[in-house]
């Protein structure tokens, strides 16, 4: 705990703590920025990178094709990166997850066309979004134990929160970007080079968080002990062997969010385009907007969960969308304020999950296996049903059955709201262990 002299920030959380979430949520701010950027930009370079043919779907269903296997790899990076977190620090763990993802991004910035390059253009697109689907794995098991860890007493919920603060500040300013691109750019300066701008500014902005994070300090003493030979180092898959239960329960409590959260903060979009003909440079414009009202609501929920408990957050965030996609989604149309009505809406109820994912995937395991524990299984199943959230939306309506997706939503969200109801413990008042 920082001494009084460091005096307050205005939320009541000493100086230096604020340090950690800065360092923490910039990083992280370059990180989604530079993986949100290929879905906002997908519509614009689907027919440069991948081979068109009569029916016009098929580049953008095969460019979410490479978004869901980037998703694939998130997995790989909670594990590996996760172990390696919970052996050598957080700190430096969040320190080559940042490294990583530039480099994903300045593949994605010089790939080459389909004309240019054939074949090789899709392999060099899918090549970087698996580097950063490795990135962006280790950057939660990472970035989310090292905020939880931070926090003092009372105020997990809180630090919790800017996992999803920082994450679309990220968004939001790959959104912001897109949709000024978009704006101001013809559409074939931006279908042939426009596109390029967000990643080449990700790697720059890359570097930015690589120095800023140098300020972090570390949360864990665990490393040192290993290395001073008085811990024995956390084996790979010990989270699973020793916590078989928690490592299944965050499977079912991000089953829904996962899905919610893909849908309502990325593909909803790219769903008002194909469903009702929403203009694409408005539908940017009402994402941006949308995530801005997401990202305040995070800390305000976040707090709530620290007085009324994390049970009770996630049941409200479960019945909704248990409910509400398929009348929400049925009132869609080509209207500006449908849409922002319909992700408003939806993204009150979503931050009731996203606010507090960290803290309740954090408080279920041990220093240890911290990292490990909670980033692994979360990734499996981001990448299982949140990475085919795009795709599975663009192939019902390629078949004609669009009206099912919400419905599939929404079957999902019953899961996760009986794993609320009747299993999940309530974790607010624990300590950490």
């Amino acid at each position: 705990m920082a001494t009084p002299s460091l005096g307050q920030s205005p939320i009541g959380v000493p100086r230096s703590r604020v340090r950690q979430l800065t360092a923490a949520s910039i990083g992280n701010v370059v990180e989604w920025f530079d993986w949100y950027a290929y879905s906002f930009l997908a519509v614009y370079f689907s027919e440069q990178i991948f081979p068109a043919n009569d029916n016009p779907l098929v580049p953008v269903l095969s460019a979410f094709a490479v978004f869901a296997v980037g998703f694939f790899m998130r997995p790989l990076g909670g594990l590996v990166v996760g172990a390696f977190a919970d052996r050598f620090g957080r700190k430096a763990a969040m320190t080559f997850t940042i490294v990583l993802m530039g480099a994903g991004s300045l593949l994605l910035a010089v790939t080459p066309t389909y004309a240019a390059a054939g074949v090789l253009a899709p392999i060099i697109l899918t090549l970087a979004r698996l580097i950063q689907g490795l990135s962006v794995g280790g950057e939660f098991a990472a970035a989310t134990t090292f905020l939880v860890e931070s926090a003092p007493p009372g105020r997990r919920g809180l630090f919790s929160s800017f996992q999803y603060v920082s994450t679309t500040i990220g968004q939001l300013i790959a959104s912001g970007l897109a949709a000024l691109l978009a704006s101001t750019l013809s559409e074939p300066d931006m279908n042939s080079w426009g596109w390029r701008v967000p990643f080449a500014v990700g790697a720059v902005l890359s570097l930015v968080g690589l120095w800023i994070r140098r300020g972090a300090d570390e949360t864990t003493t665990l490393a040192e002990e290993i290395q001073q030979g008085r811990a024995e180092k956390p084996k790979m898959f010990e989270f699973l062997v020793r916590f078989p239960r928690q490592a299944a329960l965050i499977v079912g409590i991000t089953v829904a969010g996962t899905v919610a959260y893909y849908t309502w903060t990325t593909f909803l979009p790219t769903y008002a385009q194909q469903n009702v003909g929403f203009d694409a440079g408005d539908s940017l414009t009402v994402g941006t907007i949308s995530l801005l009202f997401f990202m305040v609501l995070q800390p305000l929920l976040g707090m709530l969960s620290d007085r009324v408990g994390r049970r009770p957050m996630l049941i409200v965030f479960g019945l909704a969308f248990t409910l509400l996609p398929v009348p929400l989604l049925g009132t869609l149309t080509d209207s500006f304020v449908s849409l922002l009505i319909v992700q408003c809406v939806g993204m009150v109820f979503l931050a009731c999950f996203t606010s507090i994912s960290a803290a309740v995937n954090s408080e279920l395991f041990p220093t240890r296996v911290r990292a490990a524990g909670a980033g692994f299984p979360y990734s499996l199943t981001v990448a299982v049903f949140g990475g085919t959230a795009p795709l599975i939306g663009t192939a019902l309506k390629e078949a004609g059955n669009s009206g099912l997706f919400p419905w599939y939503m929404s079957a999902l969200a019953l899961i996760s709201t009986l794993v609320y109801v009747f299993a999940l413990p309530e974790t607010r008042d624990e300590p950490l262990r």
